[in-house]
């Protein structure tokens, strides 16, 4: 094995997929993401053989790491769409109004969000107001945020994102590219300020340290100190 691969080994009756990454390192280290992905880095002429190997005796470990990160994922809720209900706008809940008009429309007040239609009575019709309401309100709101914590850093602007995707996301909560497009889960746009900020920090500080080691970890609690509260909120509120 010479270049980066994908490698599956099989532990009991669990199969453990890994992404292979090569290094001119001399020890071959095995880290688990938060979105419970298995990343091996192994020295330039490490074998297959030797790689699997390493996986097997960390087998335990890795599920370990991995049911524990399971906990955290965001849990998407079932919307039905229908009056009455409730929504999160940062962090705030919000209810949900459907009034019959003849322009569609969504727009915030007084402690609901007011969804115009045409056809009150259609949820998919409700589902596909608010979605596109939350996306642009997401593509807003994150620009704003990227540029007030691009200011934690010294050099921030060259951590600046070449591309910002917004998607809906089951198993993360944003990530960012080898070539430094930021992708952030349209969800987020529904947790409070200060959680929004620690993801987007979070993944900025990847820009020049690509895993959770120690050195993202010395990166991350210089520029956002508190960065384990705001974790904990965005996890307890979203839930």
């Amino acid at each position: 094995m010479t270049e980066d691969a994908l490698l599956s080994v099989e532990y009991g009756a669990t199969r453990i997929d890994c992404r292979v990454v090569h290094r001119a390192r001399k020890t071959l280290e095995i880290a688990v993401e938060p979105d419970m992905s298995v990343v091996v880095a192994a020295p330039l002429d490490a074998t297959c053989e030797a790689i699997e190997a390493k996986i097997r005796k960390r087998a335990a470990w890795i599920i370990r790491q991995q049911r524990f990160f399971a906990q955290f994922m965001p849990r998407m809720p079932e919307r039905q769409f229908i009056a009455g209900e409730t929504h999160r706008y940062l962090g705030r809940q919000y209810r949900l109004k459907v009034v019959p008009h003849v322009q569609q429309a969504v727009k915030m007040t007084r402690g609901y969000i007011v969804v115009q239609t045409h056809r009150p009575l259609s949820p998919d019709t409700t589902r596909e107001l608010v979605e596109a309401w939350y996306r642009d309100k997401a593509q807003a709101k994150f620009a704003e945020r990227i540029d007030a914590n691009l200011q934690r850093f010294p050099d921030g602007e060259l951590r600046r994102p070449k591309g910002l995707i917004i998607r809906q996301l089951k198993q993360r909560w944003g990530s960012m590219s080898p070539g430094s497009r930021l992708m952030l889960n349209r969800r987020l746009i529904e947790a409070p300020l200060d959680a929004i900020d620690y993801v987007i920090t979070h993944e900025l500080c990847h820009v020049t340290e690509a895993h959770h080691g120690q050195a993202f970890y010395d990166l991350l609690a210089k520029v956002l100190p508190d960065w384990e509260r705001r974790k904990q909120r965005l996890e307890q509120a979203m839930v």
